[in-house]
Parts: structure tokens; C-alpha cells; sequence
């Protein structure tokens, strides 16, 4: 069977920002930016970027884009006989089914606020009202439920309607409304008063946070966002080099893709501290910033109930593209296993999702009891251990060795894929890099990871 094809390099771009632009950029990168002291982060991130996630998405894109397969068949087809890299490609399919587990969860969080604030439900709430309505969300099994699966039926319908006239075409709609909200957003925040500080916050970095983080836990957290920022290390970048042809380096695809998901970090950054700033709330706020905090600044901003129903719009979709980047993924894994038409393996993933997302729903309320590693853990964080701690790093040293070993696909070859074509050329001088200081970077990642979590 042929292999389906992107029509447009935008569309190729876009499909891949879409994977990376999602939760992680709008909640999980300012959560941790107010966390670890806001610029010094960032400067941390930025440099985590290039060094780190950069190289190992063109990894991706080549491995895709060489084998023409999805995560589940991409190595059988480029490793040497008798090698076992195949035994990857189950793993990383996994992954991509926990992240969906859980972040069709979280993506229906984000438009049951979006309705809210659009209804004004939240109009002139005080504080306590405005934590008890988030609490009261995570109370109801019923209501969670309903909106995880209007989410999972949403994003496998777009998949299942094909490639080009559905998944690409939706995804660039959703990706340039997402951009042009987003800007309108950071606009207004240049707006508010006390604006500068939010924007000190951010930009300008701010040594006394390592009274209370050392610098290790800091660049930590900076090397775990960039992996999860980016979507690597589990095939979902992959699945797109196998959609485009031989036309452009991948290294320039993948900085372009890198840049946008980047963007977006930065610009949600400056939308939620110059609103926390106008309002002198605390930029620690945790995970509770995008569900708590900032509805508390939208229900007593001017004009709140309009600017709050723009920022969940814009995150809504910013979810619901990541989902269906990644469920694009997976209907590829079932197509190119089994050999099934694409509505059949987008009707098959439904139970699937659905029945393995019920543990994080009912953990914040049935199953509240149930706490995993740290006090206080419950299913999502044991979900979001599980794949950004563990799949997510070591997938990426997967990729990593099977590009520079001779018993992998090998350097020669990945640098005559990822440098086939017009573009920004992978550099190739320096592979001691990728043979000796990447990998170690990455043991590091995974090993923090453990070291954090029994802490």
C-alpha cells in the first residue's frame, strides 16, 4: 500500500508544531517558569532546546521519513538483521497511548472552562469560588467523563476522515487561529497594569530562587520540559517524516518546528504573568495557575468574561491539536500492523483511550484514596511519571544510539537521510557530541527523575 502523503510543506510544519504545541507549552512551561524562578528557567530551557531536543526530533523525522512506517514498524524496517530495535517500536507506541490516557482528560478540562467563561459563570467570582468550581470539576466522575470522551470521539473522527482533507486541514485552521489568538492575548497583557513586572519575571533571570531550588533541580525540570515540550522520544514525530518526501532537510524542518513550539511557550508566558502581575498574585502557583489562578484574574479583569473565553479558546485548541497529532500516530500504528483501513483503526482506539483514561478520572474522586510514590501523587501524576520520566528520555536515547551505532541504522546513514534535500544541513563535525554527551545528558534526565520522585 502506498504510503499517504502530506499535500504542503506548511501542512508538514503545522502537523508537527501541533504534536509539540499543546499542554506543555500553555500549563506545564508556565507552572515551572513561576516555579524555578521565571528568566533563569527559560535562559535554562532555551539552551536545553537546542542542545538536547532539536537534534533528537531531526532523529525522528529521519527515522519516519527513511522507513515511510510509524513508530510500530519503523525500525524493523532500517535495523541491521538479527537486531532487536523492533522491541522499541511496542514501547513507544505505549507512550503514545498513556499520553492520550491522560491528556484527553485534561483537554476536556480546557473546554469545559472554555464554556464556562463564554456562559460568565465565573463573572465576579470570589477566590474560593472560583477554587471550589475547579474542585467541584475533579469531584464529578459524571462530568469528567463525559468530557473525555467528547474529546477522544472528536480527535479520532478527524483522523478517521483521512489525511489530507481532515487531519492537515483542520490542523492548519486550529494552528492559525491558536497563533492569531495567542498574539492577541500577549498584546493585551503589554496592556495591564504592572505589566513590566510580569515580563521581569519572565525574561529577566532571578538568582534568589536558588535559595529554595538548587541549580541541578532547575536544569532538570528544563530538560524534562524540552522533551515534553517537544513530543520526542516515542515515535509522534516520527509518524510525520514518513507523511513528506525528499524535498528538505529535516534539521531546518525540525528548527522551524522547534521555533514555533518555542513561541508559543514564550508568548503563553508573557499572556499569564502580566495578568498575575496586574493582579499581585503568586506566579508558584503550581498546576493550579491555568485552572485556578487565572480565572481569578478573568473574573474581576474589565471585559474578563471576553479576554478569559479568548484564552480558553486558545488553549483549548491547542489541546485538541496535540490530540490529533498523537491520535494520528496511533491510527498509523494500527494500519501499518495489522494492515487495517484508517476507520477501522480509528473505531478500535476509541475503547481503548476511553477505558484507560477511567483510573485518572476516578483518582480524583472514587479512587482519591489511592496515592503512588510522593504523598498526594494520584493517576495522572503516576501517568505522567510513567511517560515523561521514563519513555520520553529513554526513547530519546533509543533514537539516539540507533542513528550513531554501526548495530543500529548508523550515523552514515541517518546523515545522508536528514541531510537529503534543500535547507539548513544537521551539522556533521560533531558526532563525539552525540556519541558522548547527549546520551549522558539523558541517564542524567532519567535518573533525576527517580531521585525527585522518592525525594
Amino acid at each position: 500500500m502506498q504510503r499517504e502523503q502530506l499535500g504542503t510543506r506548511i501542512g508538514f510544519i503545522f502537523m508537527s508544531a501541533s504534536c509539540a504545541i499543546g499542554l506543555g507549552n500553555i500549563w506545564r512551561f508556565p507552572f515551572l517558569a513561576g516555579t524555578y524562578g521565571g528568566g533563569l528557567f527559560l535562559v535554562i530551557f532555551i539552551a536545553c532546546m537546542l542542545l538536547l531536543g532539536l537534534p533528537i526530533m531531526a532523529m525522528e523525522f529521519s527515522v519516519g521519513r527513511a522507513s515511510q512506517k510509524s513508530i510500530i514498524r519503523s525500525f524493523n524496517e532500517l535495523q541491521p538483521q538479527g537486531t532487536k530495535w523492533s522491541i522499541f517500536g511496542w514501547v513507544g507506541m505505549i507512550g503514545n497511548y498513556i499520553l492520550m490516557m491522560f491528556y484527553c482528560v485534561v483537554a476536556g478540562w480546557m473546554a469545559y472552562y472554555f464554556v464556562k467563561m463564554v456562559r460568565g459563570d465565573l463573572a465576579g467570582a470570589t477566590p474560593d469560588q472560583v477554587g471550589a468550581s475547579f474542585g467541584g470539576l475533579l469531584g464529578n466522575p459524571g462530568l469528567l467523563i463525559g468530557w473525555d470522551v467528547g474529546i477522544v470521539l472528536a480527535g479520532l473522527l478527524v483522523c478517521a476522515l483521512g489525511l489530507r482533507k481532515s487531519v492537515e486541514r483542520v490542523t492548519k485552521i486550529m494552528m492559525s487561529g491558536l497563533m492569531i489568538i495567542l498574539i492577541v492575548l500577549a498584546i493585551h497583557g503589554f496592556t495591564l497594569p504592572n505589566a513590566g513586572a510580569g515580563l521581569k519575571f519572565l525574561f529577566v533571570p532571578n538568582f534568589e530562587v536558588l535559595k529554595e531550588h538548587s541549580i541541578f533541580t532547575i536544569i532538570f525540570a528544563a530538560m524534562g520540559q524540552a522533551f515534553f515540550s517537544l513530543s520526542i522520544g516515542m515515535g509522534s514525530m516520527a509518524i510525520f517524516g514518513s507523511y513528506i518526501g525528499k524535498e528538505r532537510r529535516l534539521f531546518g524542518e525540525s528548527v522551524y518546528v522547534g521555533s514555533l513550539d518555542l513561541a508559543v511557550s514564550i508568548l503563553s508566558g508573557i499572556v499569564m504573568f502580566t495578568a498575575i502581575s496586574a493582579y499581585t498574585l503568586n506566579p508558584a502557583a503550581g498546576p493550579g495557575l491555568v485552572f485556578v489562578t487565572l480565572p481569578n484574574v478573568f473574573a474581576n479583569m474589565p471585559a474578563g468574561r471576553f479576554w478569559g473565553s479568548m484564552f480558553f479558546l486558545f488553549i483549548s485548541f491547542a489541546a485538541f491539536t496535540t490530540v490529533i497529532a498523537v491520535f494520528e500516530n496511533l491510527v498509523a500504528c494500527l494500519m501499518d500492523k495489522f494492515g487495517w483501513s484508517r476507520i477501522k483503526a480509528s473505531v478500535v482506539n476509541i475503547p481503548i483511550v476511553i477505558l484507560g483514561g477511567l483510573p485518572i478520572v476516578l483518582g480524583f474522586n472514587v479512587w482519591e484514596h489511592i496515592n503512588f510514590g510522593k504523598e498526594g501523587w494520584v493517576f495522572l501524576d503516576l501517568y505522567d511519571f510513567i511517560l515523561s520520566n521514563n519513555i520520553l528520555p529513554l526513547g530519546s536515547l533509543v533514537y539516539i544510539l540507533f542513528c550513531m551505532i554501526k548495530k543500529g541504522w548508523g550515523w552514515e546513514n541517518f546523515i545522508a537521510e536528514v541531510n537529503t534535500g534543500d535547507g539548513l544541513r544537521f551539522p556533521t563535525n560533531i558526532k563525539w557530541y552525540f556519541t558522548y554527551i547527549l546520551p549522558v545528558a539523558i541517564i542524567v534526565i532519567f535518573v533525576m527523575g527517580y531521585i525527585n520522585m522518592f525525594r
